[in-house]
């Protein structure tokens, strides 16, 4: 019987990748989300309907909130879990400046809430997806492990930090716990197939797909915060990894915690940094159309540049770059835009 993994916030950009990339594994994920950042599709999210459709299989999926520990504690007795993909959790750094509170209250209770039922219910083995905007403002470049932590220039990756050192204490306190923290730095991209991809709701805090839907014409122009960082056309550098090449990454965590690994950190990244205008030109380019841009003020939280050294992640197999180079996958451009990038 194929072992059953638990994803939080699975209907999700990054979460339904790994959904995928879990069954392909030969595991048998078990989804919940509260369809905060996942778009519905009747009782599913529609990325979970999608996967269904391209693997010809069936998916467990439970709405769920996490900071509802009752129904947390009613899913862990109906199913053994082997590991729990901890993704749920809100996650933009301009609206963490503007709602701190928020990202308090929901990243860190829904955390501990887990922790909690997962002690209970003796699940041991966790993935937790953390972010290199735990590092704040790097002090060099290319960030390691080593680097200093908890200087973060913004709520959301102080909420990342804290759930991070929730985490480790945890593991030195009960040391048959196993926990691996994966430090994202900017995924992007699609499955190869363009039916999962990054489709937020309202507009998008990421990049990638705003200049997706400037390209369709869903949206008329592209705003650029800040061209006076200290880089080499004056705007935001940034480190940006495929998510299949993520979601690999995931799947490799999960074999770790099967080696009793303790609490481990690894950097997901590429170890190279592109400008938001570089960015810009590689989309024009894919699609073929002109990408309208303006300037405007910087936001806050943000820094000028941040990109990974993955050495240790590819040294000790927790990554597998297939993608490295910037991929920007179109789907015609009169097809659905959601998945177009």
């Amino acid at each position: 019987m194929a072992e059953k993994v638990l994803v939080t916030g699975g209907g999700g950009y990054i979460g339904s990748h790994c959904v995928l990339e879990l069954i392909e594994a030969g595991y048998k994920p078990v989804v919940v989300d509260n369809f905060s950042n996942a778009v519905r599709e009747g009782d599913v999210p529609e990325s979970i309907r999608r996967i269904e459709k391209l693997l010809d299989t069936s998916i467990e999926f439970h709405e769920l909130d996490l900071l509802d520990q009752p129904g947390l504690e009613k899913l862990f007795k109906k199913h053994s879990f082997i590991a729990v993909m901890h993704f749920a959790g809100l996650k933009a750094v301009g609206e963490s400046v503007e709602q701190p509170l928020r990202y308090y209250r929901v990243n860190l209770t829904a955390s501990m809430n887990l922790l909690e039922v997962m002690q209970a219910h003796k699940v041991h083995n966790l993935v937790f997806s953390s972010s290199a905007t735990v590092y704040g403002d790097p002090q060099h470049l290319p960030i390691d492990e080593k680097h200093p932590v908890g200087g973060c220039t913004n709520p959301y990756g102080q909420s990342k930090y804290f759930i991070e050192e929730m985490i480790s204490d945890h593991c030195k306190a009960e040391k048959d716990w196993n926990a691996v923290l994966l430090r994202y730095f900017n995924p992007i991209g699609a499955h190869s197939s363009g039916l999962i991809g990054e489709d937020p709701q309202g507009i998008p805090n990421n990049l990638l797909p705003y200049v997706a839907q400037v390209a369709i014409g869903r949206r008329k122009c592209l705003s650029v915060f800040g061209n006076d960082y200290d880089t080499l056309d004056g705007t935001g550098v940034r480190d940006y990894i495929h998510v299949v090449d993520l979601a690999k990454g995931h799947i490799a965590a999960v074999k770790k915690l099967k080696d009793n690994c303790g609490c481990k950190v690894y950097n997901l990244g590429t170890g190279t940094g592109y400008s938001v205008l570089q960015m810009v030109k590689a989309m024009e380019k894919a699609s073929g159309r002109e990408i309208a841009y303006k300037v405007a003020p910087r936001r806050g939280g943000d820094i000028a540049s941040c990109y990974a050294d993955p050495r240790l992640a590819e040294k000790e197999a927790v990554t597998l770059h297939t993608s490295t180079c910037i991929l920007i996958r179109t789907q015609p451009l009169d097809a659905t835009p959601a998945f177009c990038c």
